[in-house]
């Protein structure tokens, strides 16, 4: 088993759930977090740190094949996150917002403005 990211991280990107992660097994990308599902040791300590509520257990519902499959494509091509950064600047506004999969930046962050 193993813990997702799920849509309503993006455009958010809290990282207290970084800071927590006893493994590091997060990846930055521009406007998203993912977790690499084969790094991921199910510990759980990451989903009550998500403001955005964007984290769950692949046994849930919201934690589909489809977020598996862009965890473990992004974690492949995404610098790994362990130090908790501020989120994005529009976070509090985006986070529930419904829809957001389509504006998912396939683009790792960019360091210059992380």
């Amino acid at each position: 088993m193993t813990y997702l990211v799920t849509e309503n991280c993006i455009k958010c990107k809290y990282t207290d759930c970084v800071e927590v992660c006893p493994v590091d097994c997060f990846y930055e990308g521009e406007n998203m977090l993912v977790i690499h599902p084969d790094e991921c040791i199910d510990c759980g300590v990451c989903v009550p740190e998500c403001p955005a509520e964007a984290i769950f257990s692949d046994v849930d519902k919201e934690a589909t094949p489809h977020w598996l499959d862009i965890n473990r494509r992004y974690a492949d091509l995404w610098p790994n996150i362990s130090m908790k950064k501020s989120p994005l600047p529009d976070a509090d506004a985006q986070s529930g917002r419904k829809g957001k999969e389509a504006e998912l930046s396939p683009h790792p962050v960019r360091e210059d403005i992380a």
